[in-house]
């Protein structure tokens, strides 16, 4: 945060979310001077319009103050235009924001290759198979995925980066605090353990209709180019593709099946010119000669991806086999691609016992979350527990033996205790 995020804050309060400020700064150059030339000099300039002057004379840079203290009561990082941490590149677009609201540690952006990979939320299993293989292998050549945190082809572009120990941004359409898409907050906790959570929505702001087109521009500002995986001839995720084309930067997409509309917009975007995404390699070898950070031996040498019917197909193991069957793709199950760990089965189905420990906790009462609440993340004496319980011990080895069955609590020798 620079010593001018208050100002930056008051005009992103004035002027809203998305708005076009790129010729204000380039007339004003920071928004405190903006500020400090006032309503007069605001209404003789060329580059406001009545309807920004009205705005920002109405609006009071005291509560850019609350904002601040709020992000610092939580642990969120502001990067406003000023900040040295504002990625150049998202500089360059039209409406770049005022400023970002960041849980975690944002990548070094201008260094980075950075991937933005988009798709449809309801997602076919070949595109979240090819998802998650791509981000996977854009991750091991050393670039950073970036993608929306929703449901479909964001979710399994970020678990691939994931996967292989990766960082990755999620670009939000909703503020820091708005527990928006309660399903993917496990995933959500990852990445600003492993990256950032990033948007322009100041804490707390939900989600909204236009929030996600709007977010969308961001996802193609900070990358130099834009993966769709699978969208409709009507996905929203075309959006992403044009404004990429907007911003200057490349587009990319995944082909399939000329039969499944599920694929028409991609397919589309083929014919039209963006770039054929067939394995990792496709995607990143164009900036291997600027970023020094780029490897992209480990993904020559390893087993070959391709997502066509070619001789090295994709590994399906881990989809039906109908809809292997279905796509004409091979199965290849020794060849090992995914990490049994982080194989599309076992994370559903660790996000799944997550959700069922989760409404279990949600659901106690009584003893059992009294109980339950003197019980930390680390083991804890049943003694311990106890005492700050202020219950008899008969009742806290009760709750103790509910929590278990629940799944909520793990024991260990000692009688020792600890969230699950």
């Amino acid at each position: 945060m620079s010593e001018n995020a208050r100002y930056w804050i008051w005009l992103q309060n004035a002027l809203g979310y998305g708005a076009k400020i790129k010729s204000i700064i380039d007339e004003y150059k920071s928004a405190k001077l903006l500020y400090e030339l006032g309503e007069s000099e605001w209404k003789m300039s060329t580059v406001l319009s009545k309807r920004q002057v009205e705005k920002l004379i109405m609006t009071d840079v005291g509560e850019s103050d609350e904002i601040i203290d709020c992000c610092s009561k939580n642990g969120y990082k502001i990067i406003d235009f000023d900040d040295k941490a504002y990625p150049k590149r998202l500089k360059e677009i039209i409406n770049p924001p005022a400023v970002l609201y960041v849980d975690g540690k944002l990548p070094d952006i201008d260094n980075l290759v950075c991937i933005g990979m988009v798709g449809t939320r309801k997602a076919s299993e070949y595109a979240i198979k090819a998802a998650h293989i791509m981000a996977k292998g854009i991750t091991e050549a050393g670039a950073l995925v970036v993608s929306g945190g929703a449901l479909g082809i964001d979710t399994y572009s970020h678990l691939g980066a994931l996967a292989c120990g990766g960082k990755t941004v999620a670009v939000l359409g909703n503020g820091l605090g708005n527990n928006y898409l309660k399903a993917n907050e496990g995933l959500r906790n990852m990445i600003k353990q492993n990256g950032a959570l990033v948007t322009e929505y100041q804490p707390n702001v939900p989600a909204n209709r236009t929030s996600f087109p709007m977010r969308n521009r961001i996802i193609s500002g900070l990358s130099l180019g834009i993966l769709v995986v699978e969208a409709g001839v009507k996905s929203g995720s075309l959006i992403t593709a044009n404004l990429a084309i907007e911003q200057n930067r490349d587009v990319y997409a995944v082909p399939a099946s000329i039969f499944s509309s599920d694929f028409s917009g991609t397919n589309k975007l083929i014919s039209d010119g963006a770039r054929l995404a067939i394995n990792p390699v496709n995607v990143v070898e164009a900036y291997e000669n600027d970023y020094p950070t780029l490897d992209l031996s480990k993904i020559r040498t390893a087993n070959e991806i391709v997502l066509d019917n070619s001789e090295k197909t994709l590994d399906t193991s881990i989809v039906k086999k109908k809809s292997a069957k279905e796509l004409n793709v091979k199965p290849t199950p020794e060849n090992n691609l995914i990490d049994k760990k982080y194989s599309f089965e076992n994370l559903e189905k660790g996000r799944e016992n997550r959700r069922k420990i989760d409404e279990n906790v949600w659901s106690l009462e009584g003893n059992n979350k009294i109980v339950y609440d003197c019980i930390g993340e680390e083991f804890t004496q049943v003694d311990d527990i106890i005492e700050k319980s202020g219950l008899t011990a008969s009742q806290v080895l009760v709750a103790l033996t509910f929590l278990e069955l629940k799944k909520v609590i793990i024991s260990a020798s000692g009688k020792r205790f600890k969230k699950s």
